[in-house]
């Protein structure tokens, strides 16, 4: 299995995500990778680490989960692999909770989420989403 953390998802994934919504709620899983040193990309000096950086875009990510119905279900860092194998573990893991696929487009939209975007971009070095509902 190879797999490849991203930033930003390419078109197939974006063209995915449009797909109509059945209206279940949805359980993003993020598998998340911090960059040593936070980079933002208006090039300003910062002493932020990647997870501190990443931190500020937690704080308002939390905040527009809740304008749409969602939550963080649970955090946490990682500190082994049990099983398998993988080059590098990720840092933490978090799972985000929304009403609907539509909650989360709408989400995405919000003023605030361009706005702490750029902690996003400047922390991580890459990160794995995985689609997730109840079955």
């Amino acid at each position: 299995m190879q797999y490849s953390n991203e930033v930003m998802p390419n078109e197939e994934q974006i063209a995915g995500f449009m797909e109509p919504d059945d209206g279940s709620p949805v359980y993003m899983v993020n598998l998340l990778k911090y960059k040593e040193k936070a980079e933002y990309a208006d090039g300003r000096e910062t002493g932020l680490s990647g997870r501190e950086a990443y931190a500020l875009y937690t704080e308002g990510v939390e905040l527009c989960l809740g304008k749409v119905g969602g939550g963080v279900e649970f955090k946490g860092e990682v500190r082994r692999l049990t099983l398998g194998a993988v080059e590098e573990l990720w840092d933490d893991v978090a799972i985000a909770r929304y009403p609907s696929r539509t909650a989360m487009l709408q989400m995405m939209r919000l003023p605030e989420m361009q706005e702490i975007g750029q902690h996003r971009a400047a922390g991580l070095a890459g990160q794995l989403n995985i689609e997730t509902v109840n079955s």
